[in-house]
């Protein structure tokens, strides 16, 4: 395979062969001459050679223009997902600031937030740590995480996990904007999308006698690696060098977002004004937020006017969130072992060397024959100890 390759495509090449092998794609084996080969997974070769022979369909096709009403534009379409994602996330982070809930569960909803949100005795429910970083994440890394939770309890809800991923990846191949009839829908398929039009994956729409699904852009992001910048949003955010903060956008839940590292100061109908400060970083820091993922944030979603500027957030700025996170992690705790009182040099010796060897010896003191290990690297420190004996 490697002859294949052009000099100047190699590193693509590895990069490829990676994800194939990452995607169970490509099986590693090892020949003879102890040197790596590849073969094809067993499964998926079946099916390759079934769909060359016979060809492949799919599922269902998109229904004629004169059965369907009036369909979405792809502009109002995005709108559309756009709306209900925000909705969802509003509604799983602080269901008193929504305006019109959504109709998913109380029951899927404390599934998604169960690693989102804590709640002690009578408190109202807060962020966790995962939270605040889920709230960080762009919407196709947002979105996976949820279907990932969606997948995870399927059975203790009576679903076959095999069949959900199925028809979700089947989702995903479907075009952007066409109508599929909802009849060739299973009963199973028809639950699920019931929670997908929830999610913004999907719009249902009704007609005099049938009744159609459209999948927006949410539902073909199933299939788009989280590397993949073409699926991003256009942003919204505008960073000064006075640490002055601007997002033009009349989204509540953008707002709640800014609030979580910026301290926001007053709200027009179309921009947000806040300021990034000492204070708001703290608080930020200490709920769980780092300041790679703030500045990682800022810089996604920069407004196109600042976008293609370089720096898109002034460095005075991401130099400051570092630092005044660096003022926060002066003092980093790990987990270790103190051993001392050692029979002779020769064992000191050569404890501190099969610590070095697992990248375990944090500190040593040749003199007094002192030293300190990592918590995972004892064991095999321990059983040294042990054998000198």
């Amino acid at each position: 395979m490697e002859e294949w390759v052009l000099p100047d495509g190699t590193s693509k090449h590895r990069v490829a062969i990676d994800r194939l092998v990452q995607l169970r794609v490509f099986i590693e084996t090892v020949d003879r001459k102890s040197e790596k080969n590849y073969k094809l997974n067993a499964t998926f070769q079946r099916s390759l050679q079934n769909l060359l022979i016979n060809g492949g369909t799919l599922p269902r096709e998109p229904m004629p223009s004169n059965i369907t009403v009036r369909l979405p534009t792809l502009e109002d379409l995005e709108a559309y997902a756009l709306e209900q994602w925000e909705c969802f996330l509003l509604q799983l982070i602080s269901s008193n600031q929504v305006e019109r809930p959504s109709n998913i569960s109380s029951s899927l909803m404390k599934l998604f937030q169960r690693h989102l949100m804590r709640q002690r005795d009578k408190e109202a429910p807060r962020l966790t740590e995962s939270g605040f970083q889920f709230l960080l994440m762009d919407t196709n890394a947002q979105l996976w995480y949820i279907i990932r939770e969606y997948i995870s309890n399927s059975e203790a809800r009576g679903v076959d996990a095999a069949e959900l991923i199925s028809f979700l990846l089947e989702l995903s191949f479907h075009v952007i904007g066409e109508a599929y009839n909802i009849n060739t829908l299973t009963d199973f398929q028809r639950n699920i999308i019931k929670d997908l039009a929830d999610l913004g994956l999907v719009k249902l729409q009704q007609g005099r006698k049938e009744s159609w699904f459209i999948p927006t852009k949410l539902a073909t992001n199933l299939s788009v690696s989280l590397a993949d910048s073409s699926s991003r949003k256009q942003g919204f955010v505008v960073v000064e060098t006075n640490f002055r903060v601007y997002a033009y956008s009349t989204s509540k839940l953008h707002c709640e977002i800014l609030r979580l590292f910026s301290s926001v100061e007053y709200q027009l109908p179309n921009l947000i004004v806040g300021a990034i400060t000492k204070e708001s970083l703290y608080n930020a820091f200490e709920n769980g937020i780092t300041a790679e993922q703030i500045i990682s944030f800022l810089q996604q979603n920069a407004h196109p006017r600042v976008a293609e500027r370089i720096p898109t957030v002034p460095e005075n700025v991401t130099d400051q969130i570092r630092l005044w996170e660096s003022d926060l992690n002066r003092v980093e705790m790990t987990e270790a072992y103190y051993y001392d009182e050692f029979p002779s040099r020769d064992v000191f010796e050569g404890a501190c060397d099969c610590a070095r060897e697992w990248n375990g010896l944090l500190w040593e003191d040749s003199k007094k024959m002192h030293m300190v290990v990592k918590m995972e690297v004892h064991p095999y420190v321990r059983d040294y100890l042990r054998r000198q004996k």
